[in-house]
């Protein structure tokens, strides 16, 4: 097994890319005026924006193959290294409560799902699978994860609807949320939560797919053969997420399909592999160093990737929590107020919205700069 530190170049680096571009998205001016790849697909189908979270999971699980792989080798107590990361995994799970239950503090009807808490959930499954099982077995448990998801999504006679409809609210894993989650779901659907139980399922696989890749990492191959088999991987993912979206269930990011977890792994496989080249594998120190110029911004936003996660989700519900009184005596929140010289500049409704999102993204990472000049780095 190859000595692969447990913190690459490329792996902060595309995490801090992730976490740009979820800050991005996030955070627009007018929610009424987006270019299209800068918001969700209305339901089946897939933007930009739908590539974000299953990179998070993605890079998620390459970081637990490298780190528990470095300590099991050091001779670590599994059920210590079990308990470490069920310990961790709360503490996620915690925080995104918390942002969802900000600024209401009401738990009567507190949004349980999100995207921290979905976070959360898929390390807590994924521990005992990546410290007990071998490859051959993770890939095996991927795959009766995706049939048994495809079973019950497909098959399961949803009372007063039917087996197999995939339509908004009317799929299994809205009905499986509406009886445990009822009144505690998405407050814009309120029938089903993109970040249900049930498609939790297929996004575990999205993390053990990354898990894959972290071992694969650890192989004695050469880094050369590496990025050449995972860049072959990711094309096969590709191919298969296609075929799956044309004879299973379509490409769809709130349900979670096989098709979409498919996609979206090879996806992130082949940017995953450009990183890698970028900055680690690359044989010419010229374009070694250059790369990491260009990509020290993204190093310095994935190191405290979690931090500015919660604090620009943190930061976007106080600006349109708090209330200042207009010039006409009307109540507009802060951010409004801050988005109206932006929104009156004459370069369209669109491009003010995407500049507010740049100008809040330049804020964020200026906090990012900052705890990385001070060597604060926030860990969990």
């Amino acid at each position: 097994m190859r000595d692969t530190p447990s913190r690459l170049d490329s792996l902060d680096a595309f995490r801090g890319f992730t976490i740009a571009a979820m800050v991005l998205v996030n955070n627009p001016g007018d929610w009424g005026n987006l270019y299209s790849q800068l918001e969700h697909a209305k339901w089946h189908g897939w933007t930009f924006t739908d590539t974000i979270f299953p990179f998070f999971l993605f890079i998620g699980g390459v970081s637990m193959a490298l780190s528990l792989g470095r300590l099991a080798a050091l001779g670590a107590d599994k059920p210590q290294l079990l308990l470490k990361l069920a310990r961790r995994a709360c503490l996620i799970f915690l925080i995104g409560f918390l942002l969802n239950w900000i600024p209401r503090f009401d738990f009567d009807t507190v949004r349980i799902p999100g995207v921290l808490q979905r976070i959360a959930l898929c390390t807590l499954l994924a521990a005992p699978i990546v410290v007990y099982c071998g490859w051959r077995m993770q890939l095996a448990i991927i795959a009766l994860l995706l049939a048994l998801y495809s079973a019950l999504m497909l098959w399961y006679p949803v009372p007063g609807i039917g087996a197999g409809v995939l339509e908004p609210g009317q799929d299994f894993g809205a009905y499986i949320d509406r009886m445990l989650l009822d009144g505690h779901m998405w407050v814009q659907s309120k029938t089903w939560d993109p970040e249900g139980l049930v498609s939790t399922l297929p996004a575990l696989c999205s993390q053990l797919f990354g898990v894959l890749a972290g071992r694969f990492l650890l192989s004695n191959l050469n880094r050369t053969e590496q990025i050449v088999w995972m860049l072959l991987a990711g094309l096969l993912c590709l191919w298969l997420g296609v075929i799956l979206d044309a004879i299973l269930m379509p490409i769809n990011k709130s349900l979670w399909t096989p098709s979409y977890c498919l996609l979206m792994t090879g996806w992130a496989l082949i940017l995953f592999c450009a990183f890698f080249w970028l900055l680690d594998a690359n044989p010419y120190r010229a374009v070694r160093e250059a790369a990491a110029r260009w990509a020290h911004p993204f190093k310095i936003y994935g190191m405290n990737a979690l931090f500015i996660f919660a604090l620009s989700g943190l930061l976007a519900k106080m600006l349109g929590f708090i209330k200042l009184t207009g010039a006409d005596g009307s109540q507009v929140s802060l951010g409004r107020m801050l988005y109206a010289p932006l929104r009156d500049l004459p370069i369209g409704a669109v491009n003010s919205s995407l500049l507010h999102a740049l100008l809040f993204n330049a804020c964020m990472f200026a906090v990012a700069w900052v705890m990385w000049r001070r060597k604060w780095f926030v860990k969990v």
